[in-house]
């Protein structure tokens, strides 16, 4: 499922590598966010230091107006049995009928 749209044009890169340019992105993002709060722990104003903005944020091929659609429209596709209200719902429901059964059998 997951290859539908994938031709056999583009190769793609070993799953090797994806994984270390990812880590990669992840610590480079984790080495800035440490180097901001030391330099406000070492008593910085944090005013007056260089906070990384959007553009140390790794890019992504998706398309951000996409991802915004999607957002807004996440509460209306979320099935409710698998919340964990609806759950906790069904087990107090179950709980009840025990509980009337028990009282019932007395």
């Amino acid at each position: 499922m997951s290859q539908r749209h994938r031709t056999a044009e583009v190769p793609l890169p070993p799953k090797q590598e994806l994984r270390a340019h990812a880590h990669g992105e992840r610590h480079r993002i984790h080495v800035e966010l440490s180097n901001v709060a030391n330099q406000v722990s070492a008593g910085l104003d944090p005013a007056d230091v260089h906070e990384p903005g959007a553009a140390w944020k790794p890019s992504h091929h998706h398309d951000p107006e996409v991802a915004k659609d999607k957002l807004a429209d996440r509460g209306r596709g979320l099935r409710h049995w698998k919340m964990k209200m609806w759950k906790r719902r069904s087990n107090m429901r179950r709980a009840r009928a025990e509980a009337f059964r028990v009282a019932g059998e007395q």
